[in-house]
């Protein structure tokens, strides 16, 4: 596959999912922007890829504005922004934590796509999570903010033909998401979710990006949530 001649924005491409998305895109001949917060993750994957980096918050409307107000166009649009903030159990959810992981994620896609529009011709695609359906204890809020977005897949694609509107719906996957927890509690966490998927292994950034690759380019597909879980869904019966 070649995608030369063709340009790529990933927005949240610093690091996980959405840099390895880039380089994958990059691989493939494209012309590659990516945004985020973190300069320094910025300029480690532009060096790494090629891609050229601009440093926006995606959760900041006026720079998700001043950036698109540049007439530059894109064929694919890739909106890996992640908030951390959500998860808990029910009874003890801080509400105000909820909705900052709302602001974080759901609003920030919203509004980066929404001000991508005159800018974009090919195709637009989520990065939500398996969350969105899995009915794990302590998920509801995280099952509410990517529920949401995969709500809006269908009618967008509908919506905004002939653009291509999809979302791409991780399981777990080793990124800097898992950071913020203790080393051995991740690591624990990690070998049980192994043992429990038919695939015997936790998802890597680059298992994504493919994921990712393959939706943004097949013109035949939108409308569609795909998830990419390690066959999650078979060890769980949901």
């Amino acid at each position: 596959m070649s995608l030369t001649g063709q340009r790529v924005l990933v927005m949240g491409g610093s690091s996980g999912i959405g840099a390895a998305t880039a380089e994958l895109f990059a691989a493939q001949g494209a012309d590659v922007v990516i945004t985020g917060r973190d300069e320094a993750r910025l300029a480690a994957v532009a060096a790494r890829t090629g891609a050229t980096a601009h440093r926006v918050d995606g959760t900041a409307p006026d720079e998700v504005a001043a950036f698109f107000a540049a007439d530059t166009r894109y064929d694919h649009l890739v909106l890996a922004l992640s908030g951390a903030a959500g998860a808990g159990p029910f009874a003890t959810l801080d509400l105000a934590a909820l909705r900052d992981g709302f602001e974080r994620k759901f609003w920030a896609h919203v509004a980066a796509a929404q001000a991508a529009l005159p800018r974009l011709t090919g195709s637009l695609t989520f990065l939500t999570a398996a969350s969105a359906r899995a009915a794990l204890p302590g998920t509801a809020g995280l099952a509410a903010i990517n529920g949401a977005l995969e709500a809006m897949v269908a009618p967008l694609a509908v919506e905004l033909a002939p653009l291509r509107v999809n979302a791409v719906s991780p399981g777990i996957v080793r990124t800097p998401w898992w950071d913020r927890l203790p080393v051995e509690m991740r690591d624990e966490m990690f070998a049980a979710h192994e043992k429990s998927l038919p695939v015997g292994r936790i998802g890597e950034p680059d298992d994504i990006a493919q994921a990712v690759l393959a939706v943004a380019t097949n013109g035949f597909l939108t409308g569609t949530v795909l998830p990419v879980a390690g066959g999650v869904h078979l060890a769980t019966g949901r």
